[in-house]
């Protein structure tokens, strides 16, 4: 769906007249007003240093529609910036590794008089448009917002009391609203603006929790296997290739769509010889094809722990998969006899853990503590549902709480959807991604690892809102 939407507040600006006219909307159109007495209707931007600010109150996917009037001659330069934060909206190219990435979100162009243009396609909630000519000026009928968001009457909404939980249903719903909102589960709305089909299994959890079976997801998961001809690997990255078989099965336990799981089958069962070949007979794991867990594990003594745990899950998955269609196991089960030879040793990483609960259904009371050890420092945005799930297997309440700590946290730094990564020692001395304050740390800014440093970072993530379906699960006051 597309929808039209006016900001919500001017952040700053320079050198403008009649800012107040752009909060009212005067239609969808170009319009010649040779009256120049009724121009003050129109916000003007007058010569070099002229800029504006716009905040659209929420995260957003999409452009702006630029509706002038009269251009003094006739057409000018601007300079345009999306940003998902202030600081990003107002930085420049390689400021803080703010850059143009998947799609632009940093560029110059020419605006005509009388015209009706839409400029760009990324992920955003500010605009920074700065006019770049000495000796012309522009006038501004409207300066809309063209959001594209995902559309379904939902199966389930949060109707609990608590307010805190509801607005971090309504944050994680938007997040995969505004991934979905193409036509395939994206990863991101401003980077990775592809399907990465590991990335995919939290937002598959969000999406089928929220409006159940869906077309967007079996599409999705269509096209992965389009993509990754047998013997490849899904992104070439052979842990994705698992997560495509565990979104799978959940998915068939979930709605029993054996049309649709037929339909995979062949895949399967050639994914499964492709994967035998991934663990030798001491289980000793490949580790020469390219495998993540998440980016916090990366290098990680913790790393291949978690890739067995992962292989383990897919492994179940496809057992409960041709079972179901009464198809042979024994590759599958001599697979997981060799994964178990070498035993699930978690040293710290709580999402490592989690995924070994998931794998075995079991932790140590050590295991266990050391997960719910410093609260929900050590979480992860992409593996938060396992992590909580496992944590409300011996205690909900507890689960909740921390739950409400880490996705609250994101939400107090002015949140609207959930990020690519977030973690707890971000907050200190930090300000808020809405607010400009010198005397604070750019949350966003000087935040980010790995391959998300600073401005890169993505603040609308489809894998951080698998916490939707922990909320179905678990939170009913």
């Amino acid at each position: 769906m597309k929808e039209h939407l006016l900001p919500t507040r001017i952040v700053d600006g320079a050198k403008l007249e009649n800012e107040s006219t752009l909060f009212r909307s005067k239609g969808l159109y170009a319009r010649i007003n040779y009256q120049v007495s009724e121009w003050n209707q129109y916000l003007k931007m007058t010569g070099g240093g002229s800029f504006i600010v716009l905040d659209f109150g929420k995260e957003m996917q999409g452009g702006v529609r630029l509706i002038t009037n009269w251009v003094e001659k006739v057409t000018c330069k601007v300079r345009i910036r999306f940003g998902e934060s202030l600081g990003e909206v107002n930085s420049e190219l390689g400021e803080k590794n703010s850059q143009n990435a998947h799609n632009l979100r940093d560029f110059e162009t020419t605006i005509c008089a009388y015209s009706d243009a839409t400029f760009g396609q990324t992920g955003f909630r500010f605009v920074r448009i700065d006019l770049l000519e000495e000796n012309n000026y522009i006038y501004f009928k409207n300066i809309y917002c063209v959001n594209h968001i995902y559309k379904k009457n939902p199966v389930y909404t949060y109707q609990g009391a608590d307010s805190r939980i509801a607005a971090i249903f309504e944050a994680a719903k938007r997040t995969v609203d505004l991934c979905a909102s193409e036509g395939y589960v994206w990863d991101g709305i401003k980077r990775d603006r592809v399907v990465w089909v590991g990335d995919l299994a939290p937002e598959v959890m969000a999406l089928s929790a929220i409006y159940g079976r869906t077309a967007v997801i079996e599409r999705t998961l269509n096209l992965s296997k389009k993509i990754a001809p047998l013997p490849r690997f899904m992104n070439d990255i052979y842990t994705y290739s698992m997560w495509w078989v565990i979104m799978l099965a959940d998915y068939y336990k979930e709605f029993a769509c054996a049309e649709f799981i037929q339909k995979q089958l062949s895949y399967l069962v050639g994914l499964i010889d492709t994967m035998d070949g991934l663990v030798n007979e001491e289980g000793v794991l490949n580790t020469e094809i390219r495998y993540i867990v998440d980016w916090p594990t990366r290098f990680s003594s913790d790393e291949l722990v978690g890739v067995r745990a992962i292989f383990l899950m897919a492994m179940n998955a496809a057992e409960y998969l041709l079972k179901a269609f009464n198809l042979s196991v024994d590759k599958v089960l001599d697979i997981k006899r060799r994964l178990l030879l070498v035993p699930l040793c978690v040293e710290s990483k709580k999402q490592v853990i989690a995924l070994k609960y998931f794998a075995v259904g079991e932790i140590t009371d050590e295991e266990y503590d050391k997960l719910v050890e410093g609260g929900a420092k050590g979480f992860s945005t992409f593996m938060s549902y396992y992590i909580l799930s496992t944590i409300a297997s011996r205690d909900e309440a507890l689960a909740i709480e921390l739950m409400k700590e880490y996705y609250g946290a994101m939400l107090d730094r002015g949140a609207t959807t959930f990020w690519e990564d977030f973690n707890m020692e971000w907050l200190e001395g930090s300000g808020r991604i809405d607010e400009f304050d010198p005397s604070k740390k750019d949350i966003h800014g000087d935040g980010g690892a790995h391959c998300y440093v600073g401005f890169r970072h993505s603040l609308c993530h489809g894998w951080s809102a698998g916490v939707a379906k922990f909320i179905k699960e678990h939170c009913h006051k």
